[in-house]
């Protein structure tokens, strides 16, 4: 992704301040089922940590192709950035509280959750990166 055009400053602002992005997967029947995760832009893709038992883990078993996007306008109108990619169960990942940009990130939120952060990496001890292929957006 060029981060130099207009749309790809944008993204970079996105992926630079937004606290959440929607994950939409494809289910069994391909319904799409969206869900604002927490992630990290870490390495040229997506970071996201999950339960293990999650649906959304099955879904991209089972269908990798996903899509991203961020909140927008109120009216929809403008900051609009959709990616598309293909997830994958990233097995070797370090846990979420020993990245520090995941665990600066989101401190507060486990906190919210009353967990520590190793509790949180327990809990959430699966790793699912998204590597984009395409984005659109205006």
């Amino acid at each position: 992704m060029d981060f130099n055009t207009d749309l790809g400053r944008k993204a970079r602002r996105f992926l630079e301040n937004s606290y959440v992005i929607w994950l939409t997967t494809v289910d069994a029947s391909f319904t799409p089922q969206p869900r604002p995760v927490w992630f990290v832009w870490h390495q040229g893709s997506f970071l996201i940590y999950s339960k293990p038992q999650a649906h959304k883990l099955r879904h991209i078993r089972e269908r990798p192709r996903v899509s991203l996007h961020f909140n927008t306008d109120q009216t929809g109108d403008i900051d609009v950035v959709v990616f598309l990619g293909d997830a994958a169960i990233d097995p070797v990942m370090a846990p979420a509280h020993t990245m520090s940009a995941y665990l600066e990130k989101y401190r507060s939120g486990i906190e919210g959750l009353e967990m520590s952060p190793e509790e949180f990496s327990q809990t959430y001890s699966t790793a699912i990166r998204v590597r984009p292929s395409s984005v659109r957006g205006w």
